[in-house]
Protein backbone atom coordinates (compact mmCIF):
# COMPACT_ATOMS: atom_id res chain seq x y z
CA UNK A 1 0.00 0.00 0.00
CA UNK A 2 1.24 3.42 -0.55
CA UNK A 3 1.36 5.93 1.96
CA UNK A 4 -1.72 7.44 1.01
CA UNK A 5 -3.45 4.40 0.73
CA UNK A 6 -2.15 3.57 4.15
CA UNK A 7 -3.72 7.26 5.34
CA UNK A 8 -6.93 6.77 3.72
CA UNK A 9 -7.47 3.18 5.48
CA UNK A 10 -5.76 3.94 8.64
CA UNK A 11 -5.84 7.56 9.96
CA UNK A 12 -8.57 9.48 10.92
CA UNK A 13 -10.52 11.27 7.82
CA UNK A 14 -10.55 14.59 9.70
CA UNK A 15 -8.65 16.41 7.27
CA UNK A 16 -8.90 17.67 3.50
CA UNK A 17 -5.86 16.38 1.98
CA UNK A 18 -3.72 17.27 -1.48
CA UNK A 19 -3.50 14.38 -3.47
CA UNK A 20 0.39 13.68 -3.14
CA UNK A 21 2.80 12.40 -0.45
CA UNK A 22 5.67 14.24 0.88
CA UNK A 23 9.00 13.21 1.29
CA UNK A 24 11.30 15.54 1.33
CA UNK A 25 11.75 19.68 2.06
CA UNK A 26 14.59 22.40 1.32
CA UNK A 27 14.25 25.68 2.08
CA UNK A 28 11.22 26.70 0.26
CA UNK A 29 10.55 23.97 -1.32
CA UNK A 30 8.87 20.47 -0.92
CA UNK A 31 9.50 17.70 -2.92
CA UNK A 32 6.81 14.64 -3.45
CA UNK A 33 7.21 10.90 -4.09
CA UNK A 34 7.07 10.97 -7.35
CA UNK A 35 9.85 13.90 -7.63
CA UNK A 36 7.78 16.72 -8.48
CA UNK A 37 9.29 19.53 -6.63
CA UNK A 38 6.53 22.61 -5.10
CA UNK A 39 7.32 26.15 -3.80
CA UNK A 40 5.43 26.09 -0.16
CA UNK A 41 3.38 29.24 0.12
CA UNK A 42 2.34 28.00 3.16
CA UNK A 43 5.04 26.93 5.13
CA UNK A 44 2.99 24.16 7.15
CA UNK A 45 0.16 26.97 8.00
CA UNK A 46 3.06 29.13 9.70
CA UNK A 47 5.24 27.20 10.99
CA UNK A 48 8.53 26.43 8.70
CA UNK A 49 9.35 30.19 9.27
CA UNK A 50 12.76 29.45 8.33
CA UNK A 51 11.81 27.36 5.67
CA UNK A 52 12.07 23.22 5.86
CA UNK A 53 15.00 21.86 7.27
CA UNK A 54 17.15 24.96 7.46
CA UNK A 55 20.64 23.75 8.28
CA UNK A 56 21.05 25.54 11.66
CA UNK A 57 17.92 24.10 13.28
CA UNK A 58 18.93 21.02 11.99
CA UNK A 59 22.07 20.93 13.31
CA UNK A 60 20.52 22.33 16.65
CA UNK A 61 17.75 19.50 16.84
CA UNK A 62 20.72 16.50 15.38
CA UNK A 63 22.90 17.69 18.42
CA UNK A 64 20.46 17.91 21.08
CA UNK A 65 19.32 14.09 19.42
CA UNK A 66 22.36 12.93 20.32
CA UNK A 67 22.25 14.56 23.86
CA UNK A 68 19.08 14.11 25.62
CA UNK A 69 15.86 14.58 24.00
CA UNK A 70 13.55 14.12 27.49
CA UNK A 71 13.22 14.22 31.18
CA UNK A 72 10.39 15.26 33.39
CA UNK A 73 9.62 18.68 33.80
CA UNK A 74 9.89 17.34 37.73
CA UNK A 75 14.26 18.05 36.66
CA UNK A 76 15.99 20.97 35.62
CA UNK A 77 17.27 21.23 31.60
CA UNK A 78 19.47 24.09 29.70
CA UNK A 79 18.10 24.11 26.71
CA UNK A 80 14.90 24.78 28.39
CA UNK A 81 16.08 27.70 30.84
CA UNK A 82 18.09 29.25 28.10
CA UNK A 83 14.94 29.41 25.68
CA UNK A 84 13.18 30.86 28.83
CA UNK A 85 15.40 33.73 29.71
CA UNK A 86 15.64 34.52 25.48
CA UNK A 87 12.00 34.61 25.20
CA UNK A 88 11.95 36.84 28.39
CA UNK A 89 14.92 39.54 27.33
CA UNK A 90 13.08 40.11 23.56
CA UNK A 91 9.44 40.34 24.66
CA UNK A 92 7.24 42.56 27.22
CA UNK A 93 7.27 38.97 29.66
CA UNK A 94 8.18 37.79 32.44
CA UNK A 95 7.75 34.46 32.88
CA UNK A 96 7.29 31.30 30.62
CA UNK A 97 5.63 28.76 30.48
CA UNK A 98 6.30 25.65 27.82
CA UNK A 99 3.02 23.67 26.43
CA UNK A 100 3.35 21.23 23.08
CA UNK A 101 1.00 22.90 21.09
CA UNK A 102 -1.26 26.62 20.26
CA UNK A 103 -4.26 25.21 21.48
CA UNK A 104 -2.36 23.94 24.27
CA UNK A 105 -0.44 27.50 24.64
CA UNK A 106 -4.29 29.01 24.66
CA UNK A 107 -5.23 26.76 27.59
CA UNK A 108 -2.63 28.05 29.69
CA UNK A 109 -3.55 31.46 29.12
CA UNK A 110 -7.35 30.60 29.89
CA UNK A 111 -6.22 28.88 32.80
CA UNK A 112 -4.07 31.29 34.11
CA UNK A 113 -6.55 33.85 33.46
CA UNK A 114 -9.65 32.52 35.60
CA UNK A 115 -6.69 31.26 38.52
CA UNK A 116 -4.76 35.02 38.39
CA UNK A 117 -8.31 36.42 39.97
CA UNK A 118 -9.69 33.63 41.81
CA UNK A 119 -6.77 32.87 43.79
CA UNK A 120 -7.07 36.69 45.04
CA UNK A 121 -10.48 35.51 46.06
CA UNK A 122 -12.55 36.81 42.46
CA UNK A 123 -14.52 33.98 42.11
CA UNK A 124 -17.14 35.95 40.02
CA UNK A 125 -14.36 36.89 37.96
CA UNK A 126 -13.75 34.35 35.17
CA UNK A 127 -15.63 34.96 31.65
CA UNK A 128 -13.29 35.59 28.93
CA UNK A 129 -14.15 38.10 25.63
CA UNK A 130 -13.12 36.86 22.27
CA UNK A 131 -13.44 37.82 18.76
CA UNK A 132 -15.94 36.86 16.29
CA UNK A 133 -14.21 34.90 13.55
CA UNK A 134 -11.22 34.19 15.76
CA UNK A 135 -9.35 31.01 16.00
CA UNK A 136 -7.93 29.93 19.17
CA UNK A 137 -7.54 26.17 18.57
CA UNK A 138 -9.68 22.77 19.07
CA UNK A 139 -9.31 21.38 22.56
CA UNK A 140 -12.96 22.12 24.58
CA UNK A 141 -11.84 25.70 26.09
CA UNK A 142 -10.03 26.65 23.25
CA UNK A 143 -13.28 25.65 20.97
CA UNK A 144 -15.09 27.53 23.42
CA UNK A 145 -13.10 30.88 23.31
CA UNK A 146 -13.32 30.48 18.96
CA UNK A 147 -15.41 32.98 17.44
CA UNK A 148 -16.62 30.67 14.39
CA UNK A 149 -19.51 28.98 14.66
CA UNK A 150 -18.89 26.46 12.07
CA UNK A 151 -16.50 24.46 13.68
CA UNK A 152 -18.32 23.89 16.84
CA UNK A 153 -20.78 21.97 15.37
CA UNK A 154 -21.29 18.27 17.10
CA UNK A 155 -19.31 19.26 20.53
CA UNK A 156 -21.90 20.71 22.07
CA UNK A 157 -22.58 21.79 25.12
CA UNK A 158 -19.00 24.03 25.43
CA UNK A 159 -17.79 25.24 28.27
CA UNK A 160 -19.48 28.23 29.53
CA UNK A 161 -17.71 31.83 30.48
CA UNK A 162 -16.64 33.12 26.98
CA UNK A 163 -18.32 35.95 25.48
CA UNK A 164 -17.84 36.62 21.43
CA UNK A 165 -17.95 40.46 20.62
CA UNK A 166 -17.01 41.78 16.69
CA UNK A 167 -14.02 42.39 15.54
CA UNK A 168 -12.69 45.86 15.31
CA UNK A 169 -15.78 47.35 17.87
CA UNK A 170 -14.97 49.10 20.61
CA UNK A 171 -18.37 49.72 21.88
CA UNK A 172 -19.43 46.18 21.36
CA UNK A 173 -16.72 45.71 23.73
CA UNK A 174 -17.50 48.04 26.54
CA UNK A 175 -21.03 46.89 26.38
CA UNK A 176 -20.22 42.89 27.74
CA UNK A 177 -16.81 44.31 29.97
CA UNK A 178 -18.08 43.77 33.21
CA UNK A 179 -17.21 42.67 36.43
CA UNK A 180 -17.42 39.12 35.65
CA UNK A 181 -14.87 39.33 32.87
CA UNK A 182 -11.44 38.25 33.79
CA UNK A 183 -9.85 38.74 30.01
CA UNK A 184 -10.14 39.96 26.71
CA UNK A 185 -8.11 37.31 24.29
CA UNK A 186 -7.64 38.37 20.78
CA UNK A 187 -4.92 37.83 17.50
CA UNK A 188 -3.88 40.85 15.97
CA UNK A 189 -4.48 39.76 12.85
CA UNK A 190 -6.79 36.95 12.34
CA UNK A 191 -5.39 34.23 10.87
CA UNK A 192 -8.19 31.52 10.08
CA UNK A 193 -10.82 34.19 10.55
CA UNK A 194 -9.46 35.68 6.64
CA UNK A 195 -6.65 37.33 7.42
CA UNK A 196 -8.03 40.29 9.02
CA UNK A 197 -5.67 42.91 10.78
CA UNK A 198 -6.56 44.61 13.97
CA UNK A 199 -7.53 48.31 13.78
CA UNK A 200 -4.80 50.20 15.44
CA UNK A 201 -6.94 52.63 17.41
CA UNK A 202 -8.90 49.83 18.05
CA UNK A 203 -6.07 47.96 20.01
CA UNK A 204 -4.96 51.21 21.40
CA UNK A 205 -8.84 51.44 23.10
CA UNK A 206 -8.85 48.01 24.18
CA UNK A 207 -5.65 48.16 26.22
CA UNK A 208 -6.91 51.32 27.81
CA UNK A 209 -10.46 49.72 28.63
CA UNK A 210 -8.29 46.70 30.16
CA UNK A 211 -5.43 49.06 32.30
CA UNK A 212 -9.34 51.00 33.60
CA UNK A 213 -11.18 47.75 34.51
CA UNK A 214 -8.17 45.62 35.39
CA UNK A 215 -8.94 43.07 32.94
CA UNK A 216 -6.09 41.06 31.76
CA UNK A 217 -5.48 41.03 27.83
CA UNK A 218 -4.44 38.10 26.05
CA UNK A 219 -2.62 37.75 22.76
CA UNK A 220 -3.15 34.57 20.61
CA UNK A 221 0.08 35.32 18.66
CA UNK A 222 0.82 31.27 17.29
CA UNK A 223 0.05 32.81 14.20
CA UNK A 224 1.61 36.19 14.13
CA UNK A 225 4.37 35.50 16.63
CA UNK A 226 7.99 34.54 15.23
CA UNK A 227 8.73 37.29 12.73
CA UNK A 228 5.63 36.29 10.64
CA UNK A 229 4.04 39.90 10.65
CA UNK A 230 7.45 42.09 10.42
CA UNK A 231 8.47 41.95 13.96
CA UNK A 232 9.46 39.36 16.39
CA UNK A 233 6.06 39.03 18.07
CA UNK A 234 3.07 40.89 15.49
CA UNK A 235 1.80 43.10 18.25
CA UNK A 236 5.18 45.20 18.66
CA UNK A 237 4.33 47.04 15.30
CA UNK A 238 1.38 48.33 17.32
CA UNK A 239 3.62 49.23 20.61
CA UNK A 240 0.99 47.39 22.32
CA UNK A 241 1.69 45.33 24.80
CA UNK A 242 -0.51 42.24 26.79
CA UNK A 243 -0.48 40.63 29.67
CA UNK A 244 -0.11 37.57 28.19
CA UNK A 245 1.10 36.04 24.66
CA UNK A 246 0.70 32.79 23.29
CA UNK A 247 3.34 31.46 20.62
CA UNK A 248 3.33 27.97 18.72
CA UNK A 249 3.91 26.87 15.14
CA UNK A 250 7.00 28.84 14.10
CA UNK A 251 8.56 28.49 17.47
CA UNK A 252 10.72 25.41 16.77
CA UNK A 253 10.20 25.82 12.86
CA UNK A 254 8.82 22.50 13.03
CA UNK A 255 9.38 21.05 16.18
CA UNK A 256 6.04 20.71 18.47
CA UNK A 257 5.72 23.29 20.82
CA UNK A 258 4.18 26.08 22.69
CA UNK A 259 4.62 29.02 25.01
CA UNK A 260 2.68 31.13 27.29
CA UNK A 261 4.56 34.23 28.43
CA UNK A 262 2.72 36.28 30.80
CA UNK A 263 4.47 39.35 32.98
CA UNK A 264 5.57 38.79 36.93
CA UNK A 265 2.17 40.29 37.98
CA UNK A 266 -0.01 37.77 35.55
CA UNK A 267 2.21 35.41 36.29
CA UNK A 268 1.26 35.26 40.35
CA UNK A 269 -2.01 33.11 39.05
CA UNK A 270 0.14 30.27 38.84
CA UNK A 271 1.95 28.50 41.63
CA UNK A 272 3.25 25.25 42.25
CA UNK A 273 1.10 22.20 41.38
CA UNK A 274 -1.41 24.25 39.24
CA UNK A 275 -0.20 23.63 35.71
CA UNK A 276 1.79 21.18 34.34
CA UNK A 277 2.73 19.09 30.80
CA UNK A 278 4.86 16.03 30.65
CA UNK A 279 6.51 16.92 27.21
CA UNK A 280 5.83 20.82 27.72
CA UNK A 281 9.45 22.67 26.85
CA UNK A 282 11.87 19.72 26.13
CA UNK A 283 15.58 19.55 25.80
CA UNK A 284 14.73 18.45 21.94
CA UNK A 285 11.72 20.93 21.19
CA UNK A 286 13.62 24.10 23.32
CA UNK A 287 17.20 23.43 21.34
CA UNK A 288 15.65 23.92 18.22
CA UNK A 289 13.15 27.00 19.42
CA UNK A 290 16.99 28.82 20.76
CA UNK A 291 18.59 28.68 17.51
CA UNK A 292 14.77 30.21 16.06
CA UNK A 293 14.66 33.04 17.90
CA UNK A 294 17.89 33.84 17.39
CA UNK A 295 18.11 33.72 13.88
CA UNK A 296 14.47 35.05 13.73
CA UNK A 297 14.64 37.59 16.38
CA UNK A 298 17.89 39.99 14.36
CA UNK A 299 16.77 43.29 12.96
CA UNK A 300 18.21 42.85 9.74
CA UNK A 301 16.30 39.89 9.13
CA UNK A 302 13.26 41.30 10.50
CA UNK A 303 13.79 44.02 7.81
CA UNK A 304 14.12 41.97 5.45
CA UNK A 305 10.49 40.50 6.03
CA UNK A 306 8.81 43.99 5.81
CA UNK A 307 10.24 44.51 2.99
CA UNK A 308 9.36 41.27 1.07
CA UNK A 309 5.70 41.49 2.47
CA UNK A 310 5.17 45.14 1.19
CA UNK A 311 6.39 43.62 -2.16
CA UNK A 312 4.38 40.75 -2.36
CA UNK A 313 1.70 42.77 -1.17
CA UNK A 314 2.17 45.66 -4.04
CA UNK A 315 2.54 42.73 -6.19
CA UNK A 316 -1.07 41.66 -5.58
CA UNK A 317 -2.57 44.46 -4.99
CA UNK A 318 -1.52 45.62 -8.67
CA UNK A 319 -3.63 42.01 -9.86
CA UNK A 320 -6.79 43.62 -7.77
CA UNK A 321 -6.31 46.81 -10.45
CA UNK A 322 -6.60 44.47 -13.00
CA UNK A 323 -8.91 41.63 -11.92
CA UNK A 324 -11.83 43.22 -10.83
CA UNK A 325 -12.66 39.51 -9.18
CA UNK A 326 -10.16 40.29 -6.71
CA UNK A 327 -12.08 41.78 -3.72
CA UNK A 328 -9.55 42.76 -1.41
CA UNK A 329 -5.58 42.36 -0.31
CA UNK A 330 -5.05 42.73 3.30
CA UNK A 331 -2.53 41.52 5.79
CA UNK A 332 1.18 42.68 7.73
CA UNK A 333 4.32 41.49 6.46
CA UNK A 334 4.71 37.82 5.21
CA UNK A 335 0.92 37.26 6.39
CA UNK A 336 -1.43 38.24 3.26
CA UNK A 337 -4.47 37.25 2.24
CA UNK A 338 -6.50 37.70 -1.11
CA UNK A 339 -10.01 38.06 -0.53
CA UNK A 340 -11.80 36.91 -4.15
CA UNK A 341 -15.57 36.33 -5.47
CA UNK A 342 -15.48 32.81 -5.61
CA UNK A 343 -14.97 29.78 -4.01
CA UNK A 344 -10.85 29.89 -3.25
CA UNK A 345 -10.00 25.83 -3.06
CA UNK A 346 -10.36 25.63 -7.20
CA UNK A 347 -7.35 28.54 -6.60
CA UNK A 348 -5.77 26.47 -4.43
CA UNK A 349 -5.94 23.60 -6.10
CA UNK A 350 -5.02 24.92 -9.48
CA UNK A 351 -2.16 26.28 -7.80
CA UNK A 352 -1.09 23.26 -6.69
CA UNK A 353 -1.07 21.60 -10.36
CA UNK A 354 1.05 24.54 -11.08
CA UNK A 355 4.10 23.81 -8.20
CA UNK A 356 2.61 26.01 -5.53
CA UNK A 357 1.35 25.79 -1.80
CA UNK A 358 -1.59 27.78 -0.65
CA UNK A 359 -4.45 27.68 0.69
CA UNK A 360 -8.20 28.58 1.19
CA UNK A 361 -9.63 29.66 3.90
CA UNK A 362 -13.46 31.18 4.72
CA UNK A 363 -14.64 30.26 1.80
CA UNK A 364 -13.16 32.94 -0.19
CA UNK A 365 -9.88 34.07 1.39
CA UNK A 366 -6.37 32.81 -0.98
CA UNK A 367 -4.12 32.81 2.47
CA UNK A 368 -0.07 33.30 1.72
CA UNK A 369 2.42 32.23 4.50
CA UNK A 370 5.55 31.62 2.33
CA UNK A 371 8.58 30.76 4.49
CA UNK A 372 10.01 34.08 5.61
CA UNK A 373 13.26 33.16 3.62
CA UNK A 374 11.09 33.41 0.35
CA UNK A 375 12.72 35.38 -2.78
CA UNK A 376 11.29 38.14 -4.85
CA UNK A 377 11.78 35.86 -7.78
CA UNK A 378 9.73 33.06 -6.19
CA UNK A 379 7.05 35.47 -5.41
CA UNK A 380 6.93 36.96 -8.79
CA UNK A 381 6.57 33.13 -10.28
CA UNK A 382 3.59 32.52 -7.60
CA UNK A 383 2.24 35.70 -8.81
CA UNK A 384 2.45 35.44 -12.81
CA UNK A 385 0.60 32.09 -11.75
CA UNK A 386 -2.28 34.04 -10.24
CA UNK A 387 -2.30 36.31 -13.13
CA UNK A 388 -2.70 33.88 -16.01
CA UNK A 389 -5.42 32.03 -13.84
CA UNK A 390 -7.55 34.91 -13.20
CA UNK A 391 -6.94 35.96 -16.83
CA UNK A 392 -8.39 32.13 -18.01
CA UNK A 393 -11.38 32.82 -15.71
CA UNK A 394 -11.14 30.18 -13.53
Amino acid sequence: MTSIEKTKAFVFQTYVRQGKAFVSGQGTCLTDEDGTVYTDFLAGISVCNLGHCHPSVTRAIAHQAQTLVHVSNLFYTAPQADLAAMLVDKSFADRVFFANSGAEANEAAIKLARRYFQSKGHTNRYKIITMEQSFHGRTMATLSATGQDKIKQGFYPLLEGFIHVPFNDIDALKAVLDETVCAVMMEPIQGEGGVIPVDPSYLSQVRSLCDETGTLLIFDEIQTGMGRCGTLFAHEGYNIFPDIMTLAKALANGIPIGAMLATKEAATGFDFGSHGSTFGGTPLATAAALEVVKIISDKAFLDEVVEKGAYFRGKLLALKEKYPRIIDVRGKGLLVGMEIDQDAGSFVADCFKKGFIINGIQDKVLRFAPPLIVEKNEIDRLVAVLDSLFQAGL
